[in-house]
């Protein structure tokens, strides 16, 4: 079917490229009418911080939302009648805000503990009717800009809270370019023309973009968080370009083997197109093993990214075929000078050496390599999980600004306090009983501070704020979460009849950390099976998958490795500009885990699929893996420098999160293309010979059949493929 496909696109080339052009732009204008904005929910299911959250806002709506600090700056002090005239007037506006409930003032009765000691910060708590999930990014500007606008030169105004820093976020752009230029330039130094190297950058814009549009209309019915559509296109320009890139390369092959374009296209797509198809469904269903996790912020993550691959894949199989078409010959035009332009034989390129190195010493080999890959996976073990707090953020960013300036005149819980709503009696023996569990939480060591309990209109519920001691990303104040639910709280509400549920932005962050990581081995090996049964079908053997597979999380652990240098302080820190001591949001491990997993079984298929192609036609292990290597080992290492610059183009943003993401990735795939591919797997090759093919007969019997990469056609116009046969079936010689 694909053989036909790519055949009828070759053929109605312009028919193809005008139905794109169309999608794309109708695409973007159904996004523009009735796309959705980025939603997302943390909470995790069940948890008790989603319990107190639900709470408030069944029982007390107008405590359910998210706060703002409007924290306020004045070197001549709050005594000034004028400057307490003005911060007024600064309070006052931003309660006009729909979404605004409440503002509570430094100078109102009660408020003086939110002027500093010296007299010279003071901060007022703006009450939202919702949280930051339900904000978009505009929206959160909206609420901000004006707040920070009213400062002057003698009243310094910034604003904290998840709603804050959500408005500074910074823009999609700029990385992006400097990555995609990048590409550009290698797979230019790849192909060695200018044609060559376009079509697969232009395939990949056009996926883009059709991904980009049909993402805002996913974001209409499913809660995207607005890191994931950043996140997926980045992925979607590595792999698009990696599944042009291999198709155009074996095109060209085709045409320097003789055939005409139409021919050399219709080959290209029975053989690499049939890789692409199977590398692309592996990497939907190693992001589909997100869901498994049953964190819903990352459900529409998962969603989006899988949404660009397939479109993108899709892309490669009908829009390139036509490029293609209107390229022919000309693919070779517009040559770089000192570019080789003339194709070696596989058996003269230096991966051919390569490999033939490594079959002279394959245990020398495996051993070094497993080495390295367990040395560079050792930090992993000192790894801290949790999340990045604002003076984390970006030195410009007003939420870090307003965590500095409370930290300094009050302290550093002050930027996140706990929530605990209370429940279990009414009236006045509710407001009674809630203070006096505040007075016995004030005593706990950690705790700065516990304010007067607040009790809702219906008298049945109250809301207690503790602010802990230590910053939000502190270990110290995860474990006075710990405290206060296992110990303290029940101490003190024994006998009363009361319920309280600790909530909170740290508390709900514990919980997800905590929530995502029971679920761990269930994320993990669903994966590995899944993938296991898939690669056993294709390529027939058991050892292959089984060694994919564990290859795959020795990569991984070294890229969570490396990872955990950069976060744990050191040069690897400075130069990535990620403060020392940066806790890893256990989000982060479960996405790169997933792209990685599904980028590197990508490699996997593209290599062992011309081994076993290699392989069938000759029955020698030793020669399959040399010229499979050599025949493959460019594209491939082309295809990972590509996807490193695309995710090193992370490390360019301002978001802390943003540049662990980054070097967690790009040090996955650079370990992936070069200790994995080029070194363990001809070096476990090798050393297995002919058993790297054994299935038992009664399993391959059971087996449905799948070619990853299929037999060329046979006919010169391409559009007939003839049937699979193995030139020397030596596998039954083997069962």
């Amino acid at each position: 079917m694909l053989v036909q496909l790519a055949d009828w696109c070759f053929r109605q080339r312009r028919l193809v490229i005008v139905a794109w052009v169309a999608a794309l732009a109708g695409a973007f204008v159904l996004a523009g009418s009735i796309g959705g904005g980025a939603r997302q929910d943390y909470f995790q299911p069940g948890s008790e911080s989603q319990a107190a959250s639900e709470t408030l806002q069944a029982k007390f709506p107008r405590r359910a939302g998210d706060t703002v600090e409007v924290v306020l700056r004045s070197e001549s002090g709050f005594s000034s009648a004028a400057v307490r005239e003005k911060s007024e007037e600064i309070f006052e506006g931003v309660a006009t805000d729909s979404h605004v409930v409440g503002v509570a003032s430094p100078f109102s009765d009660g408020g003086a503990r939110q002027i500093s000691a010296d007299g010279k910060t003071a901060y007022a708590v703006v009450a939202l009717d919702q949280t930051v999930d339900d904000y978009t990014a505009a929206g959160a500007k909206a609420l901000i800009d004006p707040i920070l606008a009213a400062g002057d030169d003698t009243l310094r105004v910034e604003a904290g809270g998840p709603v804050a820093a959500l408005s500074q976020t910074a823009p999609v752009g700029g990385g992006e370019v400097v990555g995609f230029v990048a590409a550009a330039l290698i797979l230019l130094f790849t192909f060695g023309s200018a044609v060559a190297m376009g079509l697969p950058l232009l395939t990949a814009v056009f996926g883009l973009g059709m991904s980009v549009a049909l993402g805002g209309l996913l974001r209409r019915v499913l809660d995207v968080p607005d890191w994931a559509t950043m996140t997926a296109a980045m992925v979607g320009i590595g792999v698009g370009i990696d599944y042009a890139l291999l198709i155009v390369t074996r095109y060209r092959s085709g045409l320097a083997e003789g055939r005409d374009p139409r021919g050399a296209t219709t080959t290209a797509i029975a053989t690499a197109g049939r890789a692409v198809v199977f590398a692309g469904i592996t990497v939907v269903i190693a992001m589909m093993g997100i869901l498994l996790v049953g964190q819903p912020a990352l459900t529409g993550f998962a969603f989006t990214s899988s949404l660009f691959v397939l479109v993108t894949m899709g892309a490669s199989l009908t829009l390139l075929p036509a490029l293609l078409g209107f390229a022919g010959r000309n693919i070779e035009r517009l040559h770089v000078p000192f570019v080789g332009k003339r194709q070696r034989a596989y058996d003269t390129t230096r991966w051919y050496r390569w490999s033939r190195f490594i079959q002279r010493r394959p245990g020398i080999a495996a051993v070094g390599g497993l080495a390295v890959l367990l040395a560079l996976a050792a930090p992993l073990l000192g790894i801290r999980l949790g999340t990045p707090d604002a003076q984390n953020e970006p030195p410009a960013y007003t939420s870090r600004q307003a965590y500095e300036l409370l930290a300094d005149g009050f302290g550093p819980g002050f930027s996140a306090p706990l929530v605990l709503a209370v429940h279990g009696a009414s009236g006045a023996d509710l407001l009674t009983s809630s203070d006096d569990v505040g007075r016995e939480l004030a005593l706990v060591e950690g705790v700065a501070q516990v304010s007067a309990a607040v009790i809702n209109d219906a008298g049945d519920t109250a809301v207690l704020t503790v602010v802990p001691s230590t910053s939000p990303q502190d270990a110290a104040t995860g474990e006075l979460v710990d405290l206060l639910r296992d110990t303290v709280i029940p101490d003190a509400t024994a006998g009363t009849g009361l319920e309280i549920a600790v909530g909170g932005m740290v508390a709900s962050n514990l919980d997800t950390d905590r929530g995502v990581v029971a679920r761990l081995p269930l994320f993990f090996g669903g994966i590995l099976l899944v993938s296991f049964l898939l690669l056993m079908m294709v390529f027939r053997s058991v050892a292959v998958p089984l060694k994919a597979v564990v290859m795959n999380l020795l990569a991984s652990a070294a890229a969570f490795g490396v990872l955990t240098l950069a976060t744990n302080g050191g040069p690897l820190g400075d130069l990535v500009g990620i403060p020392e001591a940066t806790p890893v949001p256990i989000l982060l491990p479960v996405g790169i885990f997933a792209i990685l997993f599904g980028l590197s079984m990508d490699y996997e298929v593209f290599l062992l699929s011309r081994i076993k192609e290699e392989y069938d036609r000759t029955g020698d292990n030793a020669r399959a893996v040399a010229d499979g290597l050599a025949k493959s080992a460019r594209v491939i290492t082309a295809g990972a420098a590509v996807m490193i610059t695309v995710f090193l183009s992370f490390i360019l943003g301002q978001l802390v999160f943003a540049k662990m993401f980054g070097i967690g990735l790009a040090a996955a795939v650079f370990l992936d293309a070069t200790l994995v591919r080029l070194v363990l797997v001809p070096a476990t090759m090798e050393l297995l010979g002919d058993r790297n093919w054994w299935l038992p007969g009664w399993l391959d019997r059971l087996l449905p059949q799948i070619h990853a990469e299929g037999r060329e056609p046979g006919d010169d116009d391409g559009t007939v493929p003839q049937p699979f046969v193995p030139a020397h079936p030596v596998r039954a010689g083997l069962r």
